[in-house]
């Protein structure tokens, strides 16, 4: 999969304006449990919000390349405060709502 473009995470931004996160990471980490828990809900949703408790020893942008390298085809669209914003083409054609949009602004 290839990186997303400016337009694709303007785009993604503005469809997570609205999304609460589906994902709390606190002082237990990232743990397999949490990571299936963010991988199901990509592969439901397409685009998901992971927020980060005061707890949490890990930063952000951590999380991110974390999720990003363990979770096959998943990326970070946006990173702001402790939230983080991740986005992954769902596999299965019922799941996938966004993707066709994204795909035609990468183009």
């Amino acid at each position: 999969m290839s990186m997303l473009t400016g337009k694709q995470k303007r785009f993604l931004r503005g469809r997570a304006n609205r999304l609460r996160p589906v994902a709390t990471l606190g002082k237990n980490g990232l743990s397999d449990q949490f990571v299936d828990s963010v991988a199901k809900a990509l592969e439901a949703r397409e685009l998901v919000k992971v927020s980060l408790l005061p707890t949490a020893e890990e930063t952000p942008a951590e999380v991110g390349a974390f999720l990003s390298r363990t979770i096959g085809g998943a990326q970070v669209a946006q990173t702001m405060g402790r939230t983080v914003l991740m986005y992954r083409k769902a596999t299965q054609e019922a799941h996938r709502k966004l993707s066709d949009k994204v795909a035609k602004l990468g183009k």
